[in-house]
């Protein structure tokens, strides 16, 4: 099979208000940069417009060296707005509750971002709940920012629902304190746990029992319908082989999902999942190969990782592993590749 054009996957161009305005703030005009990367006020105005991942990277990074400021996201997050991440943002901002916007942010979230690395979930307990961004290491100074700027938007936009300053538990990031690490204490005013297993905040029963002032309950639940609509219209069309695909990404680090897993995932019987396979032409294991090869030329084309860090990302043993794969694949090494889809013209 032809290898396939795969996105890492993209977001909303809403998010680009908030660098732009903490770009801005810095005191620099982000104008030449948007424009650099096809941002003008045409583009940011269009309906359902998508920027790639990669490229919301190299945007963010181009910033920070722009500002000087390697703390941008944690800006950034803090002038984020509910409406900028759309559909989903608005119904949010007409929860009853700061627990119910969360839920709202999390249950739609497709609706306004894509990642092959995974989704933002909500983990309730009897105290509480975290709220957690899932993991996009190895981190780097292209992708820390995201982090600073979820975590950071979390709190400005639940906050601005309660009309109030949340009270955080605490916060944990999966990377090592990074040289603004200060910057998190003041945002937060909670105790911050660096190098942890997951890149999350928490909240107490009474934070997330906060009322919404400008909850109007007839309204809540037509955008309720509205963005369950959205969401179903986007999984309808999918074959089983791209739902298949798209639960690879996440499961594929650092190891090699099987069949059963997937089969549990999909909350499918293994000999159901691998009978329907079959009629639909395709196995498992051609699914995982296929998957990884695309995924491969996508992280090799479109990031700065080094191909030990995409051999992991890919379930590879090793790097060697992943280098001999690659040239079964693609008849290039990927330092081959690398360099053909990097010329100039």
């Amino acid at each position: 099979m032809k290898p396939q054009r795969v996105r890492l996957g993209d977001l909303s161009v809403g998010f680009v208000h908030g660098l732009a305005d903490a770009t801005r703030q810095l005191g620099q005009d982000p104008a030449a940069l948007l424009d650099h990367y096809g941002l003008d006020a045409a583009r940011l105005a269009e309906p359902r417009a998508r920027l790639s991942i990669p490229r919301y990277m190299r945007l963010g990074h181009a910033a920070i060296q722009l500002t000087g400021e390697p703390g941008l996201g944690l800006l950034m997050g803090q002038l984020n707005r509910l409406s900028q991440v759309g559909l989903a943002g608005v119904t949010a901002a007409q929860a009853p509750t700061v627990r119910e916007a969360a839920r709202a942010l999390i249950r739609f979230e497709p609706l306004y971002a894509a990642n092959y690395r995974g989704q933002s979930s909500l983990h309730e307990d009897a105290q509480g709940a975290w709220l957690r961004f899932y993991s996009i290491s190895p981190y780097n100074a292209y992708n820390r920012f995201v982090v600073d700027s979820v975590l950071s938007s979390w709190l400005q936009q639940l906050g601005s629902l309660a009309k109030q300053r949340l009270t955080v538990e605490k916060v944990q990031i999966e990377f090592p304190p990074p040289s603004y690490s200060a910057q998190y204490s003041e945002l937060f005013g909670c105790a911050m746990e660096f190098a942890a297993t997951h890149n999350q905040l928490r909240l107490s029963q009474a934070t997330l029992n906060l009322r919404n002032p400008e909850h109007c309950p007839s309204t809540w639940r037509h955008l309720l319908e509205i963005c369950e609509g959205e969401l179903q219209q986007l999984t309808r069309t999918r074959s089983l082989r791209e739902r298949i695909t798209l639960l690879l990404g996440p499961l594929l680090h650092g190891r090699e999902p099987d069949l059963q897993e997937v089969a549990a995932r999909l909350q499918l019987p293994t000999w159901t999942l691998r009978r329907k396979l079959h009629e639909e032409g395709t196995q498992f294991r051609s699914i995982l190969n296929e998957t990884r090869r695309d995924l491969a030329m996508a992280y090799i084309r479109d990031t700065e990782l080094a191909f030990g860090e995409i051999a992991y990302l890919l379930g590879f043993a090793s790097a060697e592993a992943f280098q001999r794969a690659f040239k079964r694949w693609n008849q290039q090494t990927p330092g081959e590749f690398r360099r053909s889809q990097r010329r100039p013209g």
